[in-house]
């Protein structure tokens, strides 16, 4: 379907409102009972395949290892207001942790294994797991807040000789036959995971997932599915391809390599892939791949795209290589789950309908509500219990008010076909001589550029110009493209004054990112100018 589900508009209220939901399961039910359900009653099916480590689980011995984690998460009185610590790429036997949490009902913080020293400390201060799964690799930059909260420490890969590993935990176990998942004692309102913010705007926080927001029916997924994403489960878009790889009978590929374009197309081309989920920053590096081609993405019917931005040249360069597939290009906020989704590139600029259960409306800085085509502050409402951010009632009150409406801090405006086109986050806003553009804005029209790979627009702020806007570039080795050539380019599609690369354009070899891709708009401008801002602006 085009353009996604169909939105309402109530001109009274100026409230637009996706298709009323269809509840698939019991929101009291736990997801932990329901995939062990449907693995238990389909044991034979590959659930997982792990490219790097070389292994493949079906859901009869994923479910198996869950349900030995499980046990021992109770015979170590693990409850359901304990946490699990969770710093991992994806291998083999991280699955298998992650439903043996559900299955006991013991929820778990998921954090970037990518993370330094004091994020981690931060981070794991805030929900005191007992227990820590972790890679090898993490372990050094753990160590020290795992002693202090004296939780014990298991490693996924790259063992230690000093610690325990996860094997240790999956011997069979006599009652593994007769085990029943534990019932949520606050039902379907109950956190079962911790997930983080993108930590774009300083150390990130943590987000209480509920049970409820895990219940969701994908009915594109299907048993014959072959899933991709190279996203850890920190992140919302790899935790749900875990979830419903095991729900909907597909087989999930992994790896615990970093992405290239070239691995990826491999990946797809050996296990015939059919879903991806890829960052926008993937896909601006992926259409730019020497080697891609319609034939590499031949098994791709369909591709989400999710967790900022996407340049709209890039969305229709990427449908022109899908000979069988269509794109998804949605927003979601970790805080709330899916906001609006639109299917296809019929109108690639936006981020498409409502979808089912949510409500949005848009706020001036006056806090009255606008209508068609006005522009101003994204709030959404999804009738859902949300349990904040583990630990910062403060924090949580400003990100969700009394009446249950989430204040995203993103800018936005409504078609006249109800459409949602995302403007700029409220706080990236600039303004130039006192009239406000946006660094996106810029950014989508330098990526027309063929040569360039992505950009990140900044402000350089003086007293007598406000913000004149400058351009960190990334472009494809061997380019002879000129910061000049950008300069003029933008000043030929933007005619206007204060949309003008005033302060010029950096090449850098890639931009700073977060675990998760989001470019660090601070850390770009930073690198462009060679020093920090603070020391560039006191003439250092």
């Amino acid at each position: 379907m085009e353009g996604g589900p169909s939105t309402q508009f109530d001109k009274y209220t100026k409230v637009w409102s996706g298709p009323r939901p269809a509840h698939f399961f019991d929101v009291d039910c736990s997801i932990g009972k329901i995939l062990f359900a449907f693995m238990r009653n389909h044991p034979a099916s590959l659930c997982q395949i792990c490219d790097t480590e070389g292994t493949a689980l079906t859901n009869g011995e994923a479910i198996s290892f869950a349900i030995r984690i499980a046990q021992q998460l109770k015979a170590m009185n693990l409850r359901q207001d304990d946490v699990v610590g969770i710093a991992a790429t994806n291998t083999t036997y991280l699955m298998p942790v992650v439903l043996g949490c559900l299955l006991n009902g013991t929820p778990f913080h998921a954090v970037s294994p990518w993370h330094d020293e004091p994020t981690f400390k931060h981070l794991f201060c805030i929900t005191r797991p007992r227990i820590i799964f972790c890679d090898g690799s993490v372990y050094d930059r753990l160590s020290a807040i795992a002693k202090m909260l004296k939780a014990p420490v298991y490693t996924l890969k790259d063992h230690r000789i000093q610690l325990p590993r996860i094997e240790d935990l999956l011997e069979p176990t006599k009652q593994e036959i007769h085990y029943i998942p534990e019932p949520l004692m606050l039902g379907g309102d109950q956190t079962v995971a911790i997930l983080c913010t993108s930590g774009t705007t300083g150390l990130p926080k943590a987000v209480c997932i509920s049970n409820s927001a895990c219940l969701f029916d994908f009915g594109f997924v299907t048993g014959q599915d072959v899933l991709l994403s190279f996203s850890t489960i920190d992140w919302a878009p790899g935790l749900f391809n875990m979830l419903f790889s095991c729900c909907h009978g597909s087989t999930r590929v992994i790896t615990d390599h970093a992405y290239t374009p070239e691995y990826m197309l491999q990946l797809i081309e050996k296990y015939k892939v059919t879903l991806l989920t890829v960052a926008p920053q993937q896909v601006a590096s992926l259409i730019k791949a020497p080697t891609l081609s319609q034939q590499r993405l031949a098994s791709v019917r369909f591709i989400s795209i999710g967790g900022g931005n996407c340049y709209v040249a890039n969305l229709l360069k990427l449908q022109d290589y899908l000979l069988n597939g269509q794109i998804s290009y949605g927003y979601a906020l970790t805080e709330c789950g899916g906001v609006a989704a639109n299917m296809g590139v019929a109108k690639p600029s936006s981020v498409g309908r409502i979808v089912p259960g949510v409500k949005v409306k848009i706020l001036d800085d006056a806090g009255r509500s606008l209508g068609h085509g006005e522009t101003g502050e994204i709030l959404v409402h999804n009738g859902k219990v949300w349990n904040g951010y583990y630990g910062n009632p403060n924090e949580s009150k400003h990100m969700q008010d009394y009446q249950g409406w989430f204040h995203t801090g993103d800018m936005g405006y409504f078609d006249n076909e109800n459409f949602l086109h995302i403007v700029e986050r409220k706080r990236d806003m600039l303004r130039f001589h006192g009239a406000q553009y946006c660094p996106y804005e810029l950014e989508q029209v330098i990526a027309e550029l063929p040569d360039v790979i992505e950009a990140c627009v900044f402000g350089l702020w003086n007293e007598v110009d406000g913000d004149p806007a400058a351009a960190a570039v990334v472009k494809i080795p061997g380019s002879r493209l000129s910061e000049m050539d950008i300069v003029e380019y933008v000043a030929k599609r933007l005619v206007v004054d204060h949309k003008q690369l005033h302060c010029g354009v950096f090449f850098l070899n890639e931009l700073p990112k977060t675990g998760s891709g989001k470019v660090l708009r601070q850390q770009a401008r930073d690198q462009a100018l060679g020093k920090h801002w603070t020391d560039y602006r006191n003439g250092h």
